[in-house]
């Protein structure tokens, strides 16, 4: 199965990837969406890329977003499937567009193309996202998709001086099977 729709491709990290995952993974902007507190260093990001390949080891994957506009693709982001349960056959997943790439239809393609891996793929029985109550671009996003609000945490993210709630997506497979049709 190739993971390409359209112009969009998501392909397995690779070390040449480090630059680019550096840029956005130190980038404060997103710090609160990725719950990061501090910087990665370029060694942290060079042995997360190392040992992700395998998501029955490491219960998490990152892939690359490639924009094709002819022969050279361009990076724009990543989808990240993680606290993968082989057991339970669910895991979250998130989605990463670099900010010039935004509101084009990359990441709704993106996460179609990580569902279709999640379900078809690795058999999970659901997935789920976990959402900043103030994003309002990726609940409207999610709920396109026909996922489902399942919860939220109450004042679960520090912003600042304040305190916002992060909201629970669920997708299960049968869903998704009906929304392909």
């Amino acid at each position: 199965m190739l993971l390409k729709e359209g112009n969009i491709r998501l392909r397995a990290i690779e070390p040449s990837d480090a630059t680019v995952v550096y840029q956005w993974e130190n980038d404060p902007a997103i710090w609160s969406v990725s719950e990061r507190l501090a910087p990665l260093s370029s060694f942290e990001i060079e042995q997360f890329i190392l040992n992700s390949q395998d998501i029955f080891g490491a219960r998490q994957l990152r892939l690359m977003i490639d924009l094709y506009n002819g022969d050279q693709p361009v990076t724009i982001g990543t989808s990240d499937i993680y606290d993968f349960d082989p057991f339970h056959l669910r895991a979250g997943i998130g989605i990463f567009i670099e900010e010039k790439q935004r509101n084009k239809g990359f990441a709704r393609t993106a996460i179609t193309l990580t569902e279709e891996y999640c379900f078809e793929i690795l058999g999970l029985h659901q997935i789920y996202c976990l959402i900043s109550a103030e994003n309002n671009a990726s609940i409207r996003l999610f709920e396109s998709l026909n996922y489902r609000k399942t919860g939220c945490k109450t004042e679960w993210i520090k912003k600042g001086d304040l305190f916002i709630d992060q909201l629970q997506y669920q997708l299960n497979k049968t869903d998704f099977n009906q929304r392909k049709r």
